[in-house]
């Protein structure tokens, strides 16, 4: 049977704790082979990133250094067109094989805008859909009420509770997992700088270092 492997994109604007711990959790929760951080090149659903492309590779580079569970991968950030994650599992899916298990990590939020993503029916061809839930936030099944009904049928249809699911097929199931509540965001990372504060402990000590020395998030406004 072949483990499966996770995937996290995002902008990691900056790579804090609140990205790693969640990964972390998922992966040996989940019994995952690895984690691959995918930072976004020029993500379609949002303005642009505030640090460069390269800064932000760099960033998840430095900040994932040193645990053999996770891996960067690159691909986004070199192509030249919007960053789709249907596109990127894609690519995916013709590198590893049909049958690799792939697991698409996301939040809740992001779970319940699935259906506002490019051509997002297709993700579950493609890969099983990971949610981490953090406590005291409602369940995904008693909140469910609020989807779209597309997404509605597709989570009635494909969740599971099993997390040996992951394991038989290698995509198209949703499964919902607890992780740490970590109150960490990189608008309030970026908006401390900008006013200078301090945000240490709140990402690792290299990313900060890295930041602090290229100078950036100093002359924005938190947005």
């Amino acid at each position: 049977m072949i483990s499966p492997i996770g995937m996290l994109g995002g902008t990691f604007d900056p790579l804090h704790f609140g990205h790693l711990r969640l990964a972390q959790e998922l992966v040996e929760g989940l019994a995952l082979s690895e984690a691959r951080f995918v930072p976004a090149g020029l993500p379609p659903h949002r303005g642009q990133p505030f640090a460069l492309p390269q800064q932000r590779l760099e960033m998840v580079r430095l900040g994932i250094d040193g645990n053999p569970l996770f891996l960067l991968d690159e691909r986004e950030i070199i192509k030249p067109t919007p960053s789709y994650t249907v596109e990127t599992l894609l690519d995916l899916r013709r590198e590893l094989g049909a049958m690799q298990p792939l697991c698409l990590f996301m939040g809740m939020d992001a779970f319940f805008g699935l259906a506002t993503w490019h051509r997002w029916h297709e993700l579950f061809d493609l890969a099983h859909i990971v949610v981490a839930q953090r406590p005291g936030v409602d369940g995904i099944t008693r909140a469910a009420a609020t989807l779209p009904a597309e997404l509605l049928n597709e989570l009635n249809r494909r969740l599971t509770h099993e997390p040996e699911a992951l394991r038989d097929e290698p995509s198209g199931a949703i499964l919902v997992h607890p992780v740490t509540a970590l109150d960490i965001s990189a608008t309030q990372i970026r908006s401390g700088l900008a006013a200078g504060r301090s945000p240490r402990y709140l990402l690792p000590d290299a990313v900060l270092d890295y930041i602090q020395t290229n100078g950036l998030y100093k002359d924005i406004n938190g947005t």
